[in-house]
């Protein structure tokens, strides 16, 4: 009875231990394995059976792409101004036995890496120009980045330079310069629309001097019209006056011919 008791617990802690062994190992991550203390292989997504006490997982390493939101790094610039630059960096492991057993520490490593490869960048640069090349600057960080993690197994896809802080003193003086810029523009503006407008009133009393000009002019003509018309009615009448003298002279001589003409007819 009691070897009945032993034998089902060993059956139990043998079911257990292959149980406990079963590992799954999810989608988009992969699990370093060792195997008495030294690499073996590595698990992909899917089922696997672990030896026990010989072999161990080592590390769970995630394939999807990372981002590792660094603080700002105090950096100089060729003239020697000193700024703030916080950086952002958008990783991915692609050897999951490099990124194990390449570096200790990787994310520091990134940091680090990336803090000393922005000061070599920015020591290079003036302050107007860091201002204004954020797309130089992350081109060169991650093509630097992305060849010296290849040995650590890691791909890094880009870098972004989120905040560039330059000094307080800086700042007021770009504002001011700014404010000044803006005042500028301002007074130019004021400027063009006073002179636009000055240029409107200028021409709209162009345009009415020339519409008082022509309605002289339309006066002008409409009087010589209306004193045309009148001497042509003058004349008309004088015309109509004289042909009717003239009819009236013809007929007091047919008057007088035809009175002769009965007079020597009756003698």
């Amino acid at each position: 009875m009691v070897l009945f008791f032993v034998i089902l617990a060993l059956v139990f802690v043998l079911v257990l231990v292959i149980v406990s062994n079963i590992v799954i190992v999810p989608q988009s991550k992969v699990y370093v394995i060792e195997r008495l203390g030294s690499y073996s292989e590595t698990w992909p997504a899917g089922l696997h059976v672990k030896i026990p006490f010989i072999e161990r997982i080592a590390k769970k390493v995630s394939l999807k792409e990372q981002v590792a939101d660094f603080p700002p790094q105090p950096v100089i610039t060729r003239d020697n101004v000193t700024m703030q630059i916080d950086t952002v960096v958008f990783f991915q492991v692609m050897d999951a036995k490099l990124y194990t057993y390449g570096v200790n520490q990787p994310i520091a490593a990134i940091e680090s890496l990336s803090a000393t490869t922005l000061r070599n960048i920015i020591g290079e640069m003036e302050l107007d120009h860091t201002l204004t090349s954020r797309d130089v600057i992350n081109g060169k960080i991650t093509a630097i980045l992305d060849e010296a993690t290849d040995k650590w197994g890691i791909k890094v896809n880009r870098v972004e330079v989120k905040n560039i802080i330059p000094p307080r003193e800086i700042q007021e003086a770009m504002e001011k310069q700014m404010k000044a810029e803006r005042e500028k523009r301002a007074a130019i503006l004021k400027a063009a629309r006073a002179a636009q407008a000055k240029a409107d009133a200028e021409c709209l009393a162009v345009i009415a001097a020339g519409k008082a000009a022509q309605a002289q002019a339309d006066a002008r003509v409409a009087a010589v019209i209306a004193a045309g018309k009148a001497a042509q009615a003058s004349a008309d009448q004088r015309e109509a006056a004289y042909a009717k003298a003239v009819k009236a002279y013809q007929d007091q001589i047919a008057a007088r011919e035809a009175a002769y003409i009965k007079a020597v007819l009756g003698k």
